[in-house]
């Protein structure tokens, strides 16, 4: 069996590019849209419609299997990879990675990953959506050419042991951030809400409507969980914490702060993304550690979750060994293959940091089942609910897409011990015959 033929095509995402620099500085929302002049590099206009490139492959006994090209929401930001435009890149894809996948063979899920992740057309390395929907169609190729599931071959590529069962679903509610959660709550969800908490306005201007919507979400919790309920609580301040106790950040004033947080939150745990964005990676790393040990030495117990300047493997592996946080985010778009997204999950084994595999709204259904088995296939602390922003959607795809495919191991399993048994019964009673 071997690639035949691999084709891309321009298409929709679940949500928006966002100019994450210019929501920051304060730009005004106008019903959905924002208005005033973008200030990432790309943007024609702070908010833009998302888009994806979807691949296929098709192999030789007949099958076209698939994966989606997406990028964050917030594209451009930081170090990231240029705003993504689908039509651009579409090109490449039919050309020089058609070119080098057209005759392998379809089995051979982590050889062809990293082919695609050795690419550079024009000297330049494909950018990082490219690689992750590429990566995507040819693991369900894999999967499909082995008779197994993606978390299987997955599983197999990283040498894990898949989860037994679903992995942890965070839930995100974006700007509704009340009804939003209250979803989740009625489901309970194991993770939430996120919050959206992207600029100071929402935070409040002494960080008071923060701690006034913690106190909100638990006595909600308390009404609309179900019985024994016992959710972590995780919201994002993309970096506005660090705004609004300096400049310069005052990490003594941030700890204060987090206690705050922590009664309002309790009695449950609870995680902050993003608290400070330092502007550089050895500077983020240097803020998040040095926030961490104040954080201990004050005995506040918060949970402080790495994303910014936290893009790709070698980034998540450098957070890990300098004990900067204590979750970090696999931001899947980000990472390139969804096999690079396995490994900075594996990486965090052992340690005493937890992997958050996460991702964007602005993906798409086949992504974010993609993602369900990279997160099975490694035991993620949590799982990103994707694509989308209303949460019910996408809880329904990557829990579905997990509860599915464990569903399917069980069977194999059982199917396995009983072909055993049977045989083992053949083996005595030729034994007795003799």
């Amino acid at each position: 069996m071997r690639i035949d033929r691999v084709t891309a095509s321009p298409g929709s995402s679940a949500f928006f590019f966002d100019d994450q620099a210019a929501i920051t500085a304060g730009a005004d929302r106008d019903g959905v849209a924002y208005t005033g002049d973008p200030q990432t590099p790309g943007y024609e206009q702070v908010r833009e419609p998302g888009e994806s490139l979807l691949v296929q492959i098709e192999t030789s006994d007949g099958r076209v299997l698939r994966g989606d090209c997406a990028a964050v929401q917030y594209s451009g930001a930081g170090d990231r990879d240029p705003l993504f435009r689908a039509a651009e890149y579409a090109p490449r894809v039919e050309g020089a990675v058609a070119e080098a996948l057209v005759g392998r063979d379809p089995t051979a899920f982590a050889d062809n990953a990293a082919v695609v992740e050795s690419l550079r057309p024009d000297g330049e390395r494909l950018h990082t959506a490219v690689r992750y929907g590429v990566s995507q169609a040819l693991l369900a190729a894999a999967a499909a050419a082995r008779g197994t599931t993606r978390t299987r071959v997955l599983a197999d590529a990283l040498g894990t042991e898949p989860a037994s069962e679903p992995v942890p679903v965070f839930g995100q509610s974006g700007d509704d951030r009340r009804q939003g959660a209250e979803k989740m709550l009625l489901k309970g969800v194991s993770v939430l809400p996120h919050g959206l908490f992207n600029n100071a306005q929402k935070i409040g201007r002494d960080g008071e409507r923060l701690v006034e919507y913690l106190s909100w979400l638990t006595e909600r919790a308390d009404e609309l969980g179900p019985d024994d309920y016992d959710p972590r609580i995780h919201v994002d301040v993309y970096g506005t914490l660090g705004e609004l106790f300096g400049p310069p950040y005052d990490r003594r004033e941030v700890v204060n702060y987090f206690r705050e947080l922590v009664h309002a939150a309790a009695p449950y745990p609870l995680q902050v993304e993003g608290p400070v964005d330092a502007g550089s990676h050895e500077a983020q790393i240097h803020a998040m550690a040095e926030l961490r040990d104040g954080l201990d030495e004050a005995g506040v117990a918060v949970d402080i979750v790495a994303d910014e300047w936290c893009d790709t493997r070698a980034d998540v592996e450098r957070f890990v060994d300098a004990g900067a946080a204590d979750v970090v985010q696999v931001k899947t778009p980000d990472l390139g293959s969804v096999a690079e997204s396995g490994r900075a999950v594996r990486y965090c084994g052992g340690t005493d940091v937890r992997a958050y595999l996460g991702g964007t709204c602005n993906e798409t259904t086949v992504s974010a089942r993609a993602c369900a088995h990279v997160g099975l296939a490694t035991d993620a602390a949590q799982l990103l609910a994707k694509p989308g922003m209303g949460f019910d959607e996408g809880y329904a795809v990557v829990t579905n897409e997990m509860r599915a495919t464990l569903a399917r191991h069980n069977n194999n399993n059982a199917e396995r011990r009983h072909d055993s048994t049977e045989h083992r019964y053949d083996d005595t009673e030729h034994t007795t015959d003799r």
